[in-house]
């Protein structure tokens, strides 16, 4: 367990509850928390999160961009500048984090199909759309070739992504590659609402990879040292998804 003027709190997809977090932060005295997105708050995030909201950091999920009024309480507000999306910040205790948020999307673009992305950036989709303005709602959470690209050469200790690095099932080896290209040493996802143990693969990695199931909390340090606070609630009922896991690891090079 981390030191407790250490204790970062990644927290697994709230879709709309934090009370857990709010204790647990205050119980433990968080230097930080760190949401991994779909908060889906039904009012402006510094709002739901007054008590911690000078420990608070988060990337989007995708569903929050299900409405508009979801994305409003997550960029509209006064922690809009807290999202760590496409940029990596550095904490108060030193440690760099950066961020992805949002999830592929076939349409415009799904890396582990062999199609090429259909737009690199979003202003390529808008142009491609013209009568519409901009993109749908939908797409201000959806991962574009350009925002890899620029994370890739930004140095990080920890990388947050909503989607899975190439360890789960349904994750992606492209987020590998970024976890490595930027020398981070953790990568801590959400959305799959599942808490699996990858630490089989780390040294091929090169990183040490860890997921946060809905709504739980685990602590993470720089290095790697971690503790469950709060089990994902779908954690127990998510097993078999473990054991595909470990029936990768029997058939691996």
């Amino acid at each position: 367990m981390p030191t407790s003027a250490d204790i970062m709190l990644f927290c697994g997809d709230p879709h709309g509850k934090f009370d857990h977090i709010l204790q647990a932060a205050g119980d433990l005295r968080a230097s930080a928390v760190i949401l991994l997105g779909d908060m889906e708050s039904g009012q402006p995030l510094h709002e739901a999160m007054a008590s911690i909201d000078d420990k608070l950091w988060f990337i989007h999920g995708n569903h929050d961009t299900d409405s508009e009024l979801n994305w409003n309480n997550l960029w509209g507000g006064k922690l809009a500048d807290r999202n760590v999306d496409g940029r990596v910040v550095t904490l108060p205790n030193g440690i760099r984090i950066a961020g992805l948020g949002g999830v592929f999307r076939e349409s415009v673009w799904y890396p582990s199909l062999p199609t090429p992305p259909n737009f690199r950036n979003r202003k390529e989709h808008v142009r491609a759309t013209p009568w519409q303005g901009s993109v749908p709602c939908k797409h201000w959470s959806t991962i574009y070739p350009d925002e890899l690209d620029r994370l890739s050469g930004m140095p990080a200790d920890i990388l947050i992504t909503h989607e899975a690095p190439g360890y789960h099932n349904n994750g992606f080896e492209l987020l590998d590659s970024l976890a490595q290209s930027m020398g981070v040493k953790v990568a801590v996802h959400g959305h799959h609402h599942d808490n699996l143990d990858s630490s089989d693969r780390w040294d091929r990695q090169g990183f040490k990879s860890f997921g946060v199931g809905l709504r739980g909390i685990t602590a993470i340090d720089a290095s790697g040292i971690s503790k469950v606070i709060v089990p994902g609630e779908l954690d127990a009922q998510r097993d078999f998804r473990q054991k595909y896991l470990d029936v990768f690891k029997d058939v691996a090079p």
